[in-house]
C-alpha cells in the first residue's frame, strides 16, 4: 500500500536524460561565452571611463580589473572542468 504523498516524489524522479560529452561541452560554450563578452563589456565599460573623462581614471581601471578577475575566474572554470590535453 502507498503512503499518500508519494505519488508526487514519483513525478519528480523520473530519469533524466543523459548527455553526451560533446553535447555538454557545446552548452557550457553557449553559456560561458556569455560570461566571456559580460567581462570583455566590462573591461571596455572601464577603458572608456578611462578615456572619456580624466576624473575617473580610477574608477576605469577599477572595472578593468573587476573583468579581468571575472575572465579569469572562467578560465579557472574550464580548465577544472575540462581538462585541457596537449
Amino acid at each position: 500500500m502507498k503512503k499518500k504523498g508519494t505519488k508526487k516524489m514519483d513525478m519528480f524522479t523520473k530519469e533524466k536524460k543523459q548527455l553526451t560529452n560533446e553535447q555538454e561541452f557545446e552548452i557550457m560554450k553557449l553559456v560561458l561565452d556569455k560570461f566571456l563578452w559580460l567581462g570583455f563589456g566590462i573591461m571596455a565599460f572601464g577603458l572608456y571611463m578611462i578615456i572619456s573623462q580624466v576624473e575617473n581614471v580610477l574608477k576605469g581601471f577599477a572595472f578593468m580589473i573587476v573583468g579581468a578577475i571575472l575572465l579569469i575566474l572562467f578560465m579557472m572554470l574550464l580548465v577544472k572542468e575540462y581538462k585541457i590535453v596537449k
